[in-house]
């Protein structure tokens, strides 16, 4: 799960190795992690340019409150469970 922000608000700091692959959507997604242990840090999509994903399991503080959509419904696993008002994406955000 990524909490996504603008990027010009977020600084990462410390050390990250960058992965980049294809999405589905054929476009160029990347991933930032921990070169020691492989932990996900951060996502970055070319589809939005302007923001940045940051993975709730790095976050330390507040509480970041129950998610607004779930992507990729078709691989959620089931004992995933989420609120019913929560948006749903079958394969991707475009996709209802």
């Amino acid at each position: 799960m990524a909490l996504y922000f603008d990027a010009a608000n977020v600084t990462i700091s410390g050390e990250a190795t960058e992965y980049e692959r294809s999405a589905d959507s054929g476009l160029p997604f990347t991933s930032g992690f921990c070169p020691v242990c492989g932990t996900t840090l951060y996502l970055k999509t070319a589809r939005h340019p302007g923001g940045i994903g940051i993975t709730a399991g790095t976050l330390v503080g507040k509480p970041i409150g129950p998610p607004m959509r779930s992507v990729f419904e078709e691989n959620r696993h089931d004992w995933v469970t989420l609120p019913p008002e929560t948006a749903r994406f079958p394969r991707g955000r475009n996709d209802k």
